[in-house]
């Protein structure tokens, strides 16, 4: 991206706009936004600090603590010497349980949902043991393939205890969304991250022709009393996805 007046313009319009926001906020808030209305995509470069401060007027400091929190989001990379460019990879964080959904959108990319199943299940012995429950418990078997930006990049089951869901119809985009809606907080993850080459059933939901690599997380989340909410196998694209792993 080379012409910045666009981008100017719509930071210029929510930095006039009076709200109590603090103005770094403003400034992320709109550049996460421009990366949403595709005004910027992955790759490219954003202007300066310097040039930044210059073109709306602010502080070099502001312009730094705004670059700081997308940074930190991981919706830009920087470095020294190359300059703040859009990040193109969607980096997950194992650590976080934000979900999915939650974490795309601090990316300023959008997410969406596919279902293919909402279903109760008896529990299996590998899920049995993962949700700590007997083998042929009720659970629900959340199916679906995720997207951002429309382009679809995993096939996600999610098995969640059945009498935590009171009407899967209920659960739109995020299954997190509604586990908050129903004052479940979820507090910890546990994962595990493994490769494989991809299914057949892969390809075909993913809509790809070409063999890619598969990375294959398994997590389950924990609420704020350290009860087991979920267990998930996500079978992620592995040359969109990069796993980050905090301390």
């Amino acid at each position: 991206m080379n012409d910045y007046n666009s981008l100017i313009s719509l930071i210029k319009a929510r930095i006039a706009q009076k709200d109590k926001s603090p103005l770094y906020v403003k400034v992320s808030e709109t550049i996460k936004q421009a990366i949403q209305q595709k005004m910027l995509v992955g790759g490219d470069f954003l202007p300066t600090e310097r040039e930044l401060s210059e073109m709306l007027s602010i502080s070099r400091i502001t312009v730094r603590k705004a670059l700081d929190v997308l940074d930190k989001d991981r919706v830009v990379v920087r470095s020294r010497g190359c300059g703040t460019m859009v990040s193109d990879t969607l980096e997950y964080s194992l650590k976080e349980p934000k979900g999915f959904s939650q974490q795309v959108v601090l990316k300023g990319k959008r997410p969406d949902t596919l279902w293919i199943k909402k279903e109760i299940v008896a529990s299996n012995a590998d899920v049995a043991e993962q949700l700590n429950i007997s083998v042929n418990d009720e659970v629900f078997l959340l199916k679906r393939i995720r997207y951002v930006d429309d382009q679809p990049v995993s096939i996600e089951e999610s098995y969640v205890p059945a009498h935590l869901i009171a009407d899967a119809d209920d659960i739109q985009v995020s299954l997190y969304e509604y586990f908050r809606s129903q004052n479940i907080i979820l507090t910890r993850t546990k994962s595990r991250v493994s490769a494989q080459m991809p299914t057949d059933e892969f390809l075909d939901h993913l809509g790809l022709k070409s063999t890619v690599p598969v990375l294959v997380i398994k997590q389950v989340a924990f609420d704020i009393s350290g009860q087991l909410m979920e267990y998930s196998v996500n079978y992620c694209r592995g040359d969109m996805y990069v796993f980050v792993a905090e301390d």
